[in-house]
């Protein structure tokens, strides 16, 4: 077995482990609202913030981490809450528009990198740290990093307030999407995979980020 596959083994096996209770079809779906209540719908673009003002406050960019050739690794910026660049939401093979919790999404942000040919959200291990985080830019925009297939879903997370979770194909469970801090530089956190505390977030109307709730229960 070749290093990369060792290596994501074994710091995919002790996730699994972990949440092994997390199903990876929710039957409790409900629609996931904006931070007007009003429905999120796919096509439209949001940005995706914290659901709580303070000093981890900002929303999301991209930063160039380790052996991508530009900046394609997902950050939460904690000082651009009014900067976060824009992202839209994908059913694969619904064209019904309702995203419910639980519905398998594709997200990509509007704005693509000029390295890149594509802006969709993906995971990538990045070894030199031991986490998989979150980028855009296909596999050809992590060189050397193993990437996972599979699709991103939204969860209730608190009163007013969600997650993202990442389900693998192939296998039973879904894991939460925290920040990481990776203490070497970067202008932010990088979302990544976690068996801790998940990223709580809200979904906001670009033109209306100022209307962001500023605390929730």
């Amino acid at each position: 077995m070749k290093p990369t596959a060792i290596l994501a083994l074994s710091f995919l096996l002790p996730l699994l482990a972990f949440l092994t209770n997390l199903p990876l079809a929710f039957s409790d779906g409900e629609q996931v609202l904006d931070t007007n209540r009003n429905p999120i719908r796919p096509g439209l673009t949001y940005s995706i913030l914290p659901a709580i003002r303070g000093p981890d406050g900002g929303g999301l960019k991209l930063g160039q981490t380790g052996n991508s050739p530009c900046a394609l690794t997902v950050l939460q910026d904690p000082f651009t809450f009014f900067g976060s660049i824009p992202v839209k939401f994908t059913i694969p093979g619904d064209s019904s528009g309702i995203i419910f919790t639980g519905t398998e999404l594709e997200i990509e942000f509007v704005e693509k990198p000029e390295c890149s040919e594509s802006s969709k959200w993906l995971v990538f291990l990045d070894e030199a740290i031991q986490k998989a985080c979150v980028g855009v830019g296909g596999a050809e925009g992590h060189p050397g990093q193993q990437t996972y297939a599979g699709k991103f879903h939204i969860q209730k997370y608190y009163q007013f307030s969600y997650k993202l979770v990442f389900c693998i194909t192939g296998q039973p469970t879904c894991l939460d999407i925290g920040r990481f801090n990776a203490q070497n530089g970067e202008e932010g956190k990088r979302l990544s995979l976690t068996e801790h505390e998940a990223f709580r977030l809200v979904f906001a109307r670009p033109f209306e980020d100022d209307k962001v709730i500023k605390s929730v229960a």
